[in-house]
C-alpha cells in the first residue's frame, strides 16, 4: 500500500510538469502555425492528453478485460465534464467561443449518443471501430482546414484581438516542449493508474466500476492539469478545448481503435453509465450558450453532479 500512494505521489508531480509544459507548447505552436488556441485545444492538446486513455483501453481490451476498457472512455467522458471543466470554471470563469456552441459541443453530444447506441447494441465490432476512426480522421481535417481558413480571413488580428507576439524560439523548440510534455504526462498517469488500481482491488470493486472511477479518473488526470493549468493562465481556449476535444477523441479515437484491435463487450456498463454521460452533455449546451460564459457556480454545479454520479454507482457496481 506504501508503493501505491508512492506511485500516485509521483505520479501527480509528473502530471504537474507535463500540463505546464504542455499549455506553453500549444500555444505557441498555434500561434507559429496560424492556427487558434482553440483549434490547438482540441487537436494536439486533446489528443495527446487523451494517451492515457487510449493506452489503457488498448491493453485491458487485449487482455479481455472489455468492462474496464469501455468504463474508461465512459467515465472519462463523464469526469472530463463534471469534474475538469466544473473545476477550471470554478477557479476562472471561462469565455466560451461562438464555435464551441454552433460545432464541437453538439459533435460530442452527437457522438456520445452514437456511442451509447454501439454499446447498447450489445458490442463495439471491428467494421464500427473503423468507421469511428473515419470520422476522427474527418473531424480533425475539417476543423484544421475551417481554423485556418478563419485566420486567414482575419491574418493581421491575434488570438486575444492584438497583434499576435513575434516568436524568437525556433520550431524545434516548440515541438520538443509538446513532445517532452506529452511523454511525462503519459508517464505521470501510468505511475498514478498503477497506484490507484492496487489501491481499488483492495477495497474489492468490480471492473466496471474501477474503470469507471478510479482508472477514468487516473487516465483523466493530464486533462485536469493542462486544464487548470490553462484556466489559471487565462487561456480558456486551451482549456474548454482540451475538454471537448479528448471527449471526441475518447468516443472516435481511444473506442474505434479499442474495437478495431479486438471487438470489445461492456456488461458490467449499465443505462445509468451512459444517460449520465450523455445528461452532462446535453446541459452543457445551454451552460455554455447562456452569456458564452462559463460561471463559477456553473462548475461547482458540474462537481455537484459527479458527486451524485458517484453516490448512485459505486454501491450499484461496487
Amino acid at each position: 500500500m506504501v508503493l501505491a500512494v508512492a506511485l500516485l505521489a509521483l505520479g501527480l508531480v509528473l502530471l504537474a510538469g507535463g500540463a505546464e509544459a504542455l499549455v506553453r507548447g500549444g500555444a505557441a505552436l498555434a500561434r507559429r502555425l496560424g492556427l487558434t488556441p482553440l483549434v490547438i485545444g482540441l487537436t494536439v492538446v486533446a489528443f495527446g492528453t487523451s494517451a492515457p486513455e487510449l493506452i489503457v483501453s488498448v491493453s485491458s481490451a487485449c487482455r479481455g478485460y472489455g468492462d474496464l476498457a469501455v468504463g474508461n472512455v465512459v467515465g472519462s467522458n463523464i469526469f472530463n465534464i463534471a469534474v475538469i471543466l466544473g473545476l477550471a470554471a470554478v477557479l476562472a470563469p471561462l469565455q466560451i467561443q461562438r464555435a464551441v456552441i454552433r460545432r464541437e459541443a453538439p459533435l460530442m453530444l452527437g457522438v456520445m449518443v452514437l456511442a451509447a447506441g454501439l454499446l447498447w447494441s450489445g458490442a463495439v465490432t471491428r467494421l464500427a471501430g473503423i468507421a469511428l476512426l473515419v470520422l476522427l480522421a474527418a473531424y480533425t481535417w475539417g476543423g484544421i482546414m475551417l481554423a485556418r481558413r478563419e485566420a486567414a480571413a482575419d491574418s493581421e488580428v491575434g488570438f486575444d484581438g492584438t497583434a499576435g507576439p513575434v516568436l524568437a524560439r525556433g520550431l524545434a523548440v516548440d515541438l520538443g516542449l509538446i513532445a517532452g510534455a506529452l511523454g511525462l504526462l503519459v508517464i505521470g498517469s501510468r505511475f498514478f493508474v498503477d497506484g490507484a488500481m492496487t489501491i481499488a482491488r483492495s477495497l474489492g470493486v468490480s471492473e466496471a466500476v474501477l474503470g469507471l472511477t478510479i482508472v477514468a479518473a487516473g487516465t483523466s488526470l493530464p486533462e485536469l492539469a493542462t486544464s487548470v493549468v490553462a484556466a489559471r493562465r487565462r487561456e480558456a481556449d486551451i482549456a474548454v478545448g482540451n475538454i471537448l476535444g479528448s471527449n471526441i477523441f475518447n468516443i472516435l479515437g481511444v473506442l474505434g481503435l479499442t474495437a478495431v484491435v479486438r471487438p470489445v463487450r461492456a456488461a458490467g456498463i449499465m443505462i445509468l453509465d451512459l444517460a449520465v454521460m450523455i445528461g452532462l452533455a446535453a446541459a452543457l449546451l445551454p451552460l455554455l450558450a447562456t452569456g458564452r460564459r462559463l460561471e463559477r457556480w456553473e462548475g461547482a454545479l458540474l462537481l455537484a453532479g459527479f458527486g451524485v454520479y458517484l453516490c448512485l454507482r459505486w454501491p450499484a457496481g461496487g
